[in-house]
């Protein structure tokens, strides 16, 4: 047998690690928008703006053409798993950042609650949390099934929640010009993915893969163009190295807090093992495509984009990395799971 190649061997180690090219390509967009901010931000001739507009219509209509209205119907039934996990995101999250308000009380840490508070306010993830769901072990088709609702829940609630608690720029006069972007941006495009599933299921399924880029690329053009606003503002000046060490720590804190409190509701209301699997993985993961999306249409005029960001990257690295480790430890402790998911 052949050994692997260094390259190889790299890259295996990175995944058992929860680490995938994604994760160091957003760490590497960054580091391009701090050394060349010019590139992408609004001064740049470079149309970034129609760009990633597209781009995330693209994603939504593509997210559309996976969704199955039977496989949704009948996932339907378990309406308590289903209200345990829809409320862990989009209340309790919200309650915790709520909690924690008081200890930001500066302008510079103002903002950062902000971006932090955005964070809770996000749906959860579909792919990893189906991927998550699988490898512990749990319910399936109860996981594809809220995955999927919450990320059509957040469309409506993140931009309520944002707007109740936030300065969002979107006041007045301007809450017709976002409600006409989501419009077109984001409810089009998935309603005409739907209706158009049955004819074009199959193909969606052939270029999984592919159409998994895309949506990486777009979340990564959309990071790239909102760090270089914020670096050419100079919006990060006022935080330091000792500053971003504590919001990991925070975002692991908030991460293992959420999934304690839904294992231990899930064992309070008599869940089976796989349903609490789905509660906790569903229930605890926030979606870095809609929240770079929602960041891009609810803060249009701010050069604090980048820092409205922070804490979702942050978090997203942070639940991949801690979410595989549970998914594996619960996935050798329980049953093998009867199926696997190829959601990539």
């Amino acid at each position: 047998m052949n050994k692997p190649s260094a390259s190889g061997r790299l890259a295996e180690l990175l995944a058992r690690a929860g680490l995938d090219w994604f994760l160091l390509a957003l760490l590497g967009v960054v580091a391009l928008a701090y050394f060349a901010p010019g590139l992408g931000s609004k001064a740049s001739p470079v149309p970034w703006h129609t760009i990633t507009t597209v781009g995330v219509a693209l994603v939504f209509f593509f997210y559309g053409l996976k969704l199955s209205t039977e496989k949704l119907r009948a996932g339907m039934r378990n309406w308590r798993l289903h209200l345990l996990v829809q409320l862990a995101t989009f209340a309790l999250f919200p309650a915790l950042a709520l909690l924690v308000k008081s200890f930001f009380g500066s302008e510079s840490g103002a903002l950062l609650w902000q971006s932090i508070f955005f964070l809770c306010a996000l749906p959860s993830t579909v792919s990893t949390s189906v991927v998550m769901v699988s490898i512990a072990g749990g319910n399936l088709p109860a996981a594809i099934f809220n995955a999927s609702i919450s990320s059509l829940l957040g469309i409506a609630l993140t931009p309520l929640l944002t707007s109740l608690f936030l300065h969002t720029g979107t006041g007045g006069g301007q809450l017709w010009g976002l409600a006409t972007q989501l419009l077109w941006q984001v409810v089009l495009p998935v309603g005409a993915g739907v209706l158009l599933h049955s004819r074009f299921n199959a193909f969606v399924e052939q270029r999984k893969a592919g159409l998994r880029v895309f949506d990486q690329v777009t979340i990564l053009l959309i990071v790239f163009t909102a760090f270089c606003d914020s670096f050419a503002e100079g919006i990060f000046s006022r935080y330091g190295l000792g500053d971003i060490l504590k919001l990991s720590a925070g975002m692991v804190a908030l991460y293992l807090v959420v999934f304690g409190l839904i294992w231990g509701l899930c064992r309070a209301l008599g869940f089976s093992r796989a349903d609490q699997i789905v509660a906790v993985f569903c229930g605890s993961k926030k979606s870095l495509v809609h929240g770079s999306v929602m960041a891009s249409l609810l803060f249009p005029a701010s050069a604090a984009t980048g820092l409205i960001l922070l804490p979702l990257m942050l978090y997203h690295a942070l639940q991949i990395i801690l979410a595989s480790s549970m998914a594996q430890y619960l996935g050798r402790q329980g049953v093998a799971p009867e199926a696997t998911v190829g959601t990539a």
